[in-house]
């Protein structure tokens, strides 16, 4: 069996001195993805910031990309961001910067030199979310959908063992939300270890291998996504609406 990536176990999630998520076991090997599901509030997006050390795991056991959550150092921190590439639902881009600057900065900022070397990374991960053609772009002149796929190669720079996304499609208008998937679901297809946050439920049924949902601040369900859609309709229906 391949070494796991994740492992949490009886981890408690807090935001500041609020309890939002208890007893959270699972665990993630190369290639699996996961898809969370919860309401607004229950935990989600504080599960995703302790994965990535901008939260402490003050309780439970945790290891991501081998580096243990609980004795993480501050120090430790930026090595373990290299190994994880995280997709928030606001972009987050330097507007002030060309697409092809943008992701120049991350690579500048994680060690990259060679300027040849991170003139063919930058090419390379462009390709990967079909914005080669546009790396002169200001984040600007770009629609959200193509803002949000430049967020995504810059999270592909550092050449990441998983990927986070935190509601990646929520500040999208519907026509863009199919062009982000798309991307989404060729890095799953290419093996991309990921953990995804967000309610687009057909792009789940076609590529996410496990189901999560949390409610009251615990998961009440895990599933594995075929046997969750080979459920009733009804029974998928309530268990989804209640998140």
């Amino acid at each position: 069996m391949s070494e796991s990536i994740l492992h949490l176990k009886n981890a408690k999630i807090y935001q500041k001195d609020h309890l939002v998520l208890s007893k959270v076991t699972f665990e993630l090997n190369p290639g699996d993805f996961i898809y969370l599901i919860g309401k607004t509030g229950s935990g989600k997006s504080s599960l995703l910031k302790t994965l990535y050390g901008d939260l402490p795991l003050c309780d439970g056991e945790g290891a991501v990309v081998g580096y243990d959550l609980n004795s993480l150092k501050d120090k430790d921190i930026p090595f373990l961001r290299r190994g994880i590439g995280v997709v928030f639902q606001d972009f987050q881009l330097l507007y002030d910067r060309s697409v092809r600057d943008n992701l120049y900065f991350v690579l500048k900022a994680t060690g990259w030199v060679a300027k040849n070397k991170i003139d063919e990374r930058i090419q390379e991960v462009l390709q990967q979310v079909n914005m080669e053609h546009k790396d002169y772009k200001m984040p600007h002149e770009l629609s959200g959908g193509e803002q949000q796929r430049v967020a995504i190669a810059r999270a592909l720079c550092v050449e990441p063992k998983i990927m986070l996304f935190d509601e990646p499609t929520s500040a999208l208008d519907p026509e863009m939300i199919k062009e982000v998937l798309d991307a989404m679901v060729d890095l799953a297809k290419g093996g991309m270890t990921m953990i995804v946050v967000t309610h687009e439920m057909g792009f789940a049924k076609e590529v996410a291998d496990n189901m999560i949902f949390m409610d009251e601040g615990k998961i009440v369900e895990k599933a594995k996504t075929k046997d969750f859609f080979d459920k009733p309709k009804s029974d998928r229906t309530k268990l989804f609406l209640s998140q």
